[in-house]
């Protein structure tokens, strides 16, 4: 299963007897799926029906979803509205008008607004039926492309995510292999700190110098982070070769990986390890930034 990016765009378009139609769909990333969709008045039950769709094949993203559906012909009736116009008839035989204002023509009070509606034929149920069905036919080629653009983006994040992860791997091993954490470099610089404790000490219990060294060296000991930086990256790794909705996952994976790095910045009591945990958090950031957008 491949991995799947949150951003994409899709659109596809039809028709059936008088209509046009068209649905566009948009989607970026979220931390769920935000879905927001527009559709004409009078497909409420199309809307009902596409949103179902949607949810069933997409697991997180901010998904616009806007259907625009039109005729094309010419087809609209105009309709008289008999109450609205006996009202005015009646209300003009109570109060005639003024003397310096002509009677009222039948042209002037069809323009009035209400008189006379233009509506368009309605459908019968046979054809509404045949309309939503196409329409939402539509709607799953709709989702095969976005759900085919956000794949295709899915796959180049994915070698991104390798480089980085590989990137993270590497300075981890040079970390290991840093000079300042070789056995002689850690008891040099013990020694340093032992001597700079006794230099204004006029007494100090040996046994309680050797519990503070031990102590010293153990805080100074990075091998745990290591070791978890190590396992982080391969399970992140097993991650993007199985695929699916591993956003989440991810994402958590970066977030134990900065904090195995800041741990190790903490305990470093050594320029150059200090340079490799730097490098370390930069990689690891611009891996979270990436993770943001798969599914």
């Amino acid at each position: 299963m491949s991995l799947h990016s949150m951003t994409g765009f899709a659109r596809v378009q039809g028709a059936v007897a008088s209509f046009r139609y068209a649905w566009e769909l948009k989607s970026v990333n979220a931390k769920g799926l935000d879905l927001r969709l527009r559709a004409p008045p009078d497909f409420d039950s199309v809307e009902i029906k596409a949103r179902e769709k949607i949810a069933a094949r997409l697991a997180r993203g901010a998904v616009i979803a806007n259907l625009a559906a039109r005729r094309e012909d010419e087809s609209q009736i105009a309709r008289l509205n008999r109450p609205a116009l006996d009202a005015l008839l009646a209300a003009l035989s109570e109060r005639p008008p003024p003397a310096n204002v002509g009677p009222a023509t039948l042209d002037g009070l069809l323009g009035l607004r209400g008189v006379v509606e233009i509506v368009e034929p309605e459908l019968s149920d046979a054809e509404r039926a045949e309309l939503e069905a196409r329409i939402l036919g539509s709607l799953d080629q709709a989702l095969d492309a976005l759900i085919a653009s956000r794949r295709a983006e899915g796959e180049a994040l994915a070698g991104i995510l390798r480089r980085r992860l590989d990137r993270i791997s590497a300075l981890a091993a040079q970390a290991d292999a840093a000079p300042a954490r070789q056995p002689e470099a850690i008891r040099a610089r013990l020694k340093q700190q032992v001597a700079r404790l006794l230099e204004n000490a006029e007494a100090f219990d040996p046994a309680r110098l050797h519990q503070e060294a031990t102590l010293l060296a153990v805080r100074a000991d990075i091998r745990e982070e290591l070791d978890r930086l190590k396992a982080h990256v391969e399970s992140a790794s097993k991650l993007l070769v199985s695929g699916g909705p591993v956003g989440r996952r991810l994402d958590f994976l970066a977030q134990e990986l900065g904090r195995e790095t800041n741990t190790l910045c903490a305990k470093s009591n050594d320029a150059g390890l200090t340079a490799i945990g730097l490098e370390l958090k930069i990689e690891v950031e611009q891996l979270r930034e990436q993770v943001q957008n798969i599914e």
